[in-house]
């Protein structure tokens, strides 16, 4: 029997916590669905992490510059979660087996905080803002962040530590595009289409579909839609091959900025 003294519920005196964000984040990310599931992962992905300019936020970021990557801790907001659980079935683990939540990373946490750390591409100065742009991240775009801390190498890269079972990296999924799906892409207006291409081919490699949904390439007229970089993209897995079948640019919807014609 557990002792009511350790258990994970909140007692009725406990002290109540509350955030607010220093910045916003803005991703290629509209939606959770194509997210990789760790930083670092989709590398062709920036983001910009965006302060409002004042004097408060500008001595903080004071010698930000000097660091190659950051610590980024934000609110993983977006979420549908109805109530926490204990017990989460990982995709790594095909989705069929349970782990506790902290063993794991899943958003569906107590506190739902997430953290990653990502390259620093540089700092920018404009009339309304201070910007840190980024790449690499598993941000959901408007994520609320936190805090943020340097990434310091002799402290936070353990080269000992282990990982149980996600030791390996998930083997990434062959993509190719459709003559009609590059068409729609290259005839699309005020983007980089290398870039544009580059980001949805890399988050689609990731194999975003469920764990349980692995496996069963092949059924008749499946196809996964997700948004990603200002495109909303179908794309379908056949003998082990995820096909960009197609996709449409989304009306008033502008793309991050990286991904923009200058």
């Amino acid at each position: 029997m557990p002792n009511p003294e350790h258990s994970a519920e909140p007692s009725p005196n406990a002290a109540t916590v509350s955030f607010t964000p220093i910045a916003y984040i803005r991703s290629c990310y509209p939606e959770r669905f194509g997210i990789p599931r760790q930083a670092g992962l989709v590398t062709s992905a920036t983001a910009t992490i965006a302060f409002p300019n004042t004097d408060l936020h500008w001595h903080a970021l004071r010698g930000i510059e000097s660091f190659s990557h950051l610590w980024v801790i934000f609110w993983l907001h977006g979420q549908n979660f109805t109530r926490f659980r204990p017990l989460v079935r990982p995709p790594r683990l095909g989705g069929n087996k349970t782990m506790g939540v902290y063993a794991t990373r899943s958003p569906n946490r107590p506190n739902p905080i997430g953290l990653s750390a990502v390259p620093l591409d540089g700092v920018e100065q404009t009339p309304e803002e201070i910007l840190l742009h980024i790449h690499g991240g598993d941000f959901l775009d408007g994520t609320p962040v936190l805090d943020i801390k340097p990434y310091v190498p002799y402290a936070d890269a353990i080269s000992s530590a282990t990982s149980a079972w996600a030791e390996d990296v998930d083997p990434l999924l062959p993509v190719e595009w459709s003559l009609t799906a590059l068409a729609s892409l290259e005839t699309s207006q005020g983007i980089q289409v290398e870039a544009v291409k580059q980001v949805i081919t890399d988050a689609i490699a990731q194999d975003p579909r469920p764990g349980y949904e692995r496996g069963k390439d092949g059924k008749p007229n499946q196809e996964w839609n997700m948004r990603l970089a200002g495109f909303d993209i179908f794309w379908k897995v056949e003998t082990g091959v995820a096909v960009v079948t197609r996709l449409y640019q989304i009306p008033n919807y502008s793309a991050p900025q990286s991904l923009r014609t200058p």
